[in-house]
């Protein structure tokens, strides 16, 4: 499975939020997405989603499946991004229900037991460990029903350490699904080329999933 955004724009009440970018990621390859501190690398992503129109440009996937229903975006500032003041334990109860999955007192709390987070079942969302909080997220969104593609929202807003949301991105992208990272971060602590918000011509995608047959 493919989602192809081909000169996708977005444009503001004010002036452009996205200027004309293309993308192409499948299953099991993870994409960075570098931009500018500001709106538009979260209006890139609430695009791949199907969450606004774009401007110019289309999104599209090799699926029947709606954009909407395939696409979840993890932590976007201002739009999924959990409310701070709540305690974990709602925060989970919340996901859990948005994924159609059992959310009651019970439920969450073996939940959080079962991600080894039961004793900060009361802590303020803002109190939780950065790492903490992008892995619980991601895996709460990937475990909606017909999720095949996961867009990290500026993880690195929580935290300077770029190496554990990496890690968390290949790890689902070794999964199986297409994971996006927008990122802000400097372009020499990435490691490698990424695509870039404005672009149209970009690097390919990590391929992070296994070859069946190859080794370690």
């Amino acid at each position: 499975m493919q989602v192809r955004a081909d000169r996708v724009s977005v444009e503001g009440p004010h002036g452009t939020l996205l200027p004309p970018t293309s993308l192409t990621v499948a299953d099991g390859e993870l994409a960075l997405v570098h931009g500018e501190p500001g709106v538009g690398v979260t209006a890139f992503g609430l695009a791949l989603a199907g969450r606004i129109k774009p401007a110019t440009g289309t999104v599209t996937a090799d699926d029947s499946a709606k954009l909407q229903d395939m696409v979840a975006i993890v932590d976007a500032p201002g739009v999924t991004e959990p409310d701070d003041a709540l305690p974990l334990r709602v925060v989970v109860g919340e996901e859990l229900a948005l994924a159609h999955k059992p959310a009651g007192k019970a439920d969450v709390l073996a939940w959080l037991t079962e991600h080894d987070v039961a004793p900060l079942a009361n802590v303020r969302f803002e109190n939780i460990e950065p790492a903490t909080r992008t892995r619980l997220l991601t895996t709460l969104a990937a475990s909606r029903r017909g999720i095949r593609v996961l867009v990290l929202d500026q993880p690195e807003r929580h935290t300077s350490d770029l190496g554990a949301w990496m890690a968390l991105a290949r790890e689902n992208a070794a999964a199986g699904l297409a994971v996006v990272v927008l990122t802000t971060t400097p372009l020499v602590a990435l490691g490698f080329e990424p695509a870039r918000i404005g672009q149209l011509d970009q690097p390919s995608p990590q391929v992070c999933r296994e070859v069946e047959g190859e080794q370690e």
